[in-house]
């Protein structure tokens, strides 16, 4: 498959409401529950609160004041609580490549007062963010659905200030069945054929200029073939 096909794939499967990572009405690829919706396809602001599970914002830990980033924001979960987070004089942003999830993200940080929330079109290889300008950026199950993971995180690093945090979690591949994945339109959408390795990932940051890069495997899924780690990593400061 060439990229645009990829891209033309992913975002299908991800721009219509309901969907999980996997694609599935009930279930996910990185055990998130799907968002709810309503006959207007629109997910209800308290429901978007209870998506994902949280692990890489909690570990990115966003502090009164800072700017922070989501990849992939989707329905805006994360941003959201990120938001409450920073306070007013702080910013959380979210960036995600389909429409119809940035209208509901930003319906929702209206529905809750989030003032500090911000969502924008784009996708996480192309940020429309300033470079310098973010202290910590997070992604939760995104970054295996791009075919170009190395720009993902060479925008990461641009945009992040020295000194900036990267935490997030995501589907790997386990190295010795990476043969068993599917590796057609169904595998990308499905968060299969776009997943590397644990080493390849660590690599592709420590190659972005990252530093600091650790990493934990949190469980297995689909028979063995991929697990769910958290990653961090950091931009370092100029001596």
């Amino acid at each position: 498959m060439d990229e645009l096909e990829v891209r033309r794939s992913v975002r299908d499967r991800y721009g219509r409401p309901g969907s999980g990572c996997g694609g599935s009405s009930d279930s996910s690829c990185c055990g998130h529950e799907p968002a709810s919706a309503d006959s207007a396809g629109r997910a209800d602001a308290a429901d978007i609160l209870r998506l994902g599970v949280g692990e890489p914002l909690e570990r990115l830990a966003p502090r009164e004041g800072e700017t922070v980033l989501d990849l992939g924001s989707g329905p805006g979960r994360d941003v959201l609580v990120a938001a409450e987070r920073v306070g007013p004089r702080g910013r959380a942003i979210g960036v995600d490549a389909t429409p119809e999830m940035v209208f509901r993200a930003r319906e929702a940080a209206r529905s809750l007062g989030r003032t500090s929330a911000e969502f924008r079109l784009g996708e996480i290889e192309h940020l429309p963010v300033a470079s310098g300008s973010v202290d910590g950026v997070t992604s939760d199950c995104v970054v295996n659905l791009s075919p170009d993971k190395a720009q993902v995180f060479r925008e990461a690093f641009r945009v992040l200030r020295p000194g900036g945090r990267f935490v997030l979690s995501d589907v790997v591949a386990d190295p010795g069945r990476t043969g068993e994945l599917r590796h057609d339109a169904e595998g990308w959408a499905a968060c299969e054929a776009g997943a590397v390795t644990l080493a390849e990932y660590e690599a592709l940051l420590r190659g972005a200029g990252f530093v600091d890069v650790h990493s934990e495997v949190l469980g297995t899924s689909r028979e063995g073939l991929l697990s769910r780690a958290l990653v961090t990593a950091a931009k370092p400061v100029p001596p």
